[in-house]
């Protein structure tokens, strides 16, 4: 099995009880953010908490991308939109569908990992996603 690499260090966990985002959660204003920082992107308060965002939401918005922009080592197409989570919080994100015929606002969707590319050592680059629910 090849070795793995998160696309960027604290975006989400993916172990045995499934895969969570890890946002951020302000005590001073009470809102959530994505991705977490230090400093509230609201009210600028510092010292935020890291809070799992669960996996499941629905699809807001949608596109898909035919054209890798530029850096992107991956394949195209992919889906990209929002998907507002069941917390209430909307979150851009890859979308493992890039087929605009299957997908739909309200579509239900969960969280997934996937693997976009493999980097210059030979291991495999993860990245979150939202996949139909169905």
């Amino acid at each position: 099995m090849r070795e793995t690499r998160p696309v960027r260090p604290g975006l989400f966990r993916d172990d045995a009880a499934g895969a969570v985002l890890l946002g951020g959660f302000c005590a001073a204003c009470e809102r959530l953010h994505f991705p977490r920082g230090e400093v509230c992107p609201y009210c600028s308060a510092e010292s935020c908490e890291e809070r799992a965002l669960g996996g499941r939401g629905r699809l807001w918005l949608y596109t898909a991308v035919a054209t890798p922009p530029p850096g992107y080592r991956g394949s195209v197409p992919f889906g990209f939109g929002v998907v507002e989570l069941d917390e209430g919080l909307r979150v851009i994100t890859r979308l493992s569908e890039a087929d605009l015929g299957r997908l739909r606002p309200g579509l239900p969707m969960r969280l997934v990992v996937d693997e976009i590319c493999v980097d210059e050592e030979g291991r495999g680059v993860l990245s979150y996603a939202f996949a139909p629910a169905d």
